[in-house]
């Protein structure tokens, strides 16, 4: 068995409102993911009084974070990411990797948007409910 690590090829978003978009994801860059769903919390003080632990389970959304290419020429990161993340309607995003992987989620850009003009990039982070979807 073999394991294929690398970078995200494509990431597209599609707005019922707003449209479609095409982000640029940055070549051999890391994307982090949390697939979402249930956690357990990690609290080492969480146990009775005899020792037999205390489990807290909560459900955390999902999340891809990492660098997208921004073109000043066009505006299309500057213009749409506030846009998107401030819509009261949520997007479907695809996030495909070079292994030929898909994921699927509805979600929006959360925190920061921030662009780096020197290097023509912005690290975002897109979030939403439910867990990602592996097509």
């Amino acid at each position: 068995m073999s394991y294929t690590g690398g970078y995200l090829t494509e990431i597209t978003c599609n707005h019922p409102t707003l449209g479609n978009f095409n982000f640029a994801p940055l070549a051999a860059e890391d994307f982090t993911i949390d697939p979402g769903g249930d956690r357990t919390d990690d609290e080492a003080g969480a146990v009775t009084g005899n020792g037999k632990p205390i489990w807290k389970t909560n459900r955390v959304r999902w999340s891809f974070e990492g660098p997208l290419a921004a073109d000043f020429s066009t505006g299309l990161e500057m213009k749409n990411l506030p846009l998107l993340a401030g819509s009261a309607e949520d997007s479907t995003w695809t996030f495909t990797h070079i292994s030929g992987v898909i994921w699927r989620g509805k979600g929006r850009p959360v925190g920061d948007i921030q662009i780096a003009t020197g290097t023509a990039q912005i690290t975002v982070k897109i979030s939403g409910g439910g867990v990602l979807e592996a097509l």
